[in-house]
């Protein structure tokens, strides 16, 4: 998304020079998010290779012709040579005048996995766990947070039985507080999948009854047609080693409020950058789709318009998952000394909670209501203060609530 959204935004600017988009893989540049739902229960096709003259129902839809965008496909960056102003590839180097870094993130592998351990980030993944889900066997899904969830809800879909292991006391923990997070454990009840919190999955050995076991911390073991891990993801990121493009703690690009790097001429976009939030008077790395969407303008209008006409990119973090029959939204970034406030009743089919500094809105979850994150990105986006006993009333529109 990122990569590919800088070279139209580039082309819809009326950049004038070459643009040349690389990637690793060897598939025509295609949409992350249905491989967690319809790509992994047969709803979408995407047949390997180019996508020429096969049904590729997730691939962007982009005339990378009309738009004179070159596609170098199956060719992956492996160094940058600032001072020569060359990417290095496996196919041989590059020569940029500007380069933009859209190299995502990679999925955090488990730890003695082994062949039954299975990662689910790109369309080969999902290609991977299709017979997989359709052989209806047990599975083990290591880590409840988004991508864990998505995964065991496309698997109870699809008739498999489903363990899913969290080393935390509750699901999504690096997301949401215990008591927020605590009320999404009946979800999984619901759906007729198990969830064990307080555990690790310490490795996968062959099994008896199924093809492998999950060991677990607590010294059981769980029989399974195989494991897939949603443990977390790390900015894509070693390849830059040597470059002089600096890196923060996690590996992301430490971008600017414009998203350039540390090195003139190279810009970070996506899940691969962190940028400097005037709004939440931090860092924020952000690994979600809508952030791969809007970045890219702020580099193309640097690009095109220069510095003076390019706002400083201070977006709302935006992020929607299907899990367990919900459509669950989230918007902003909260953290610790934020006063959570409920609307609703959170046993109920929608509700949502926003979250409150000094009454200002700073961020908002929402289960089943749409609208309210509708408004509540605009509400942030102003650092609007809400009355919090017309906010917490759920038949007040949020908008309405604003003092």
């Amino acid at each position: 998304m990122a990569g590919v959204q800088t070279a139209v935004q580039l082309r819809e600017r009326d950049w004038p020079g070459t643009v040349t988009l690389l990637g690793a893989e060897p598939h025509r540049p295609y949409d992350r998010p249905p491989l967690s739902k319809a790509v992994l229960t047969g709803g979408a096709g995407a047949a390997a290779g180019t996508g020429s003259g096969t049904t590729f129902d997730i691939a962007f839809d982009v005339d990378f012709d009309a738009l004179g965008v070159e596609l170098l496909l199956g060719r992956r960056a492996t160094g940058v040579r600032p001072a020569d102003r060359e990417l290095d590839t496996d196919a041989g180097p590059l020569p940029y005048d500007h380069l933009v870094l859209a190299t995502g993130a990679e999925p955090v592998p488990l730890p003695g996995g082994g062949a039954g351990a299975h990662l689910l980030r790109t369309l080969d993944d999902a290609e991977r766990l299709r017979p997989v889900l359709a052989a209806r066997q047990p599975l083990v899904v290591v880590g409840a947070g988004w991508i864990g969830a998505e995964f065991a809800t496309a698997a109870r879909e699809a008739g498999c039985p489903v363990t899913v292991v969290e080393a935390a006391g509750h699901p999504l923990a690096g997301v949401l507080p215990p008591e927020v997070a605590g009320r999404l454990r009946r979800w999984y009840e619901e759906a007729g999948a198990v969830l064990l919190t307080g555990r690790t999955v310490t490795g996968v050995r062959p099994g008896g009854t199924q093809p492998y076991e999950a060991e677990l911390s607590d010294g059981s073991a769980l029989p399974a047609r195989a494991v897939v891990a949603g443990i977390g993801a790390r900015p894509a990121t070693g390849w830059l080693a040597g470059s002089g493009v600096a890196l923060d703690a996690f590996g992301a690009v430490l971008a600017d409020d414009r998203l350039r790097s540390s090195v003139p001429g190279v810009y970070a976009v996506g899940d691969c950058a962190s940028f400097p939030s005037a709004r939440y008077g931090r860092r924020l790395l952000v690994h979600h789709w809508d952030n791969a969407l809007v970045g890219p303008r702020t580099v193309a209008s640097l690009l095109t318009a220069g510095e003076a006409e390019t706002p400083p990119y201070d977006p709302v973090p935006y992020f929607w998952s299907e899990q367990f029959g919900r459509f669950v939204q989230y918007a902003g970034h909260h953290g610790e000394g934020d006063e959570p406030l409920w609307r609703g009743d959170p046993d109920g089919p929608a509700w949502s909670v926003c979250w409150l500094r000094g009454g200002v809105l700073r961020a908002l979850l929402a289960v089943g209501r749409p609208r309210d994150v509708a408004q509540g990105r605009r509400l942030i986006e102003r650092a609007a203060v809400l009355d919090p006993a017309r906010a917490s009333d759920p038949a007040v529109p949020l908008k309405s609530a604003v003092r």
